[in-house]
């Protein structure tokens, strides 16, 4: 079973339809992984097709085998950045669930303009879900716990998970796993799309926060500032 995608030019739209051949629910994963996620929900809904998009060719392509081995025809993966997936290449309501796992958060100051939840990130996000659409985030870090619960709400009904995921007990992603075997918290969130129009959701994340938060890791961040000042 072909497992692999490509995503075609810079900015060109996914054709979901061209990649699967058929007309079904759209599931995403911004950041698979080697698609722990994606190939568990792909089992389980054969009626929902599942993409998953990653930067770094090794989990791509061990997501890709294991899809494979598994014959999954509603499961595939494409090599690229996610966000950039998110503002250029998703089409107007063309997602019905965006999914988000632990994203790096990039605890040297000068890379944080890479974290995966911005203010521009979360406007793509919402206009790329289809009405209802869904938007699932989770993380180990406290400093992004803050920052997303600040955040998402604006444009998103916000709700958080109690407890390990009912589909996943185990855990939904190996970042999961390893963050629960070291007792860290997670939050685990699912956010439904407020139907807003075009220029209200402008409104609202022009007043939003960059993600500039402090990660919490000794060495960067505040302390990092803090040793420059000495």
């Amino acid at each position: 079973t072909r497992t692999r995608v490509g995503l075609g030019d810079p900015g060109r739209q996914f054709d979901w339809e061209a990649a699967f051949g058929r007309r079904a629910r759209h599931v995403i994963d911004l950041g698979c992984g080697n698609g722990r996620y994606l190939i568990a929900s792909a089992l389980r809904r054969a009626d929902c097709d599942h993409l998953g998009v990653e930067l770094v060719p090794p989990a791509r392509r061990l997501g890709s085998l294991r899809a494979g081995q598994r014959a999954l025809t509603n499961c595939k993966f494409a090599w690229g950045d996610a966000s950039e997936f998110i503002v250029s290449r998703a089409a107007p309501g063309s997602i019905d669930e965006a999914h988000l796992y632990h994203p790096q958060p990039y605890y040297e100051r000068s890379k944080i303009d890479r974290r995966q939840l911005t203010p521009r990130i979360l406007a793509a996000l919402h206009r790329a879900l289809a009405p209802g659409g869904v938007f699932v985030f989770q993380t180990d870090n406290p400093a992004f716990m803050r920052y997303a619960r600040e955040v998402v709400p604006a444009l998103f009904a916000w709700s958080e998970v109690e407890g390990a995921w009912p589909d996943d007990p185990g855990g939904r992603t190996l970042r999961e796993i390893v963050a629960r075997s070291q007792g860290l918290a997670i939050l685990r969130a699912q956010a439904v799309k407020l139907e807003l129009a075009d220029d209200e959701v402008a409104r609202r994340c022009a007043v939003l926060a960059e993600p500039e938060f402090d990660a919490n890791k000794a060495g960067y961040g505040a302390d990092e500032r803090l040793q420059h000042s000495r």
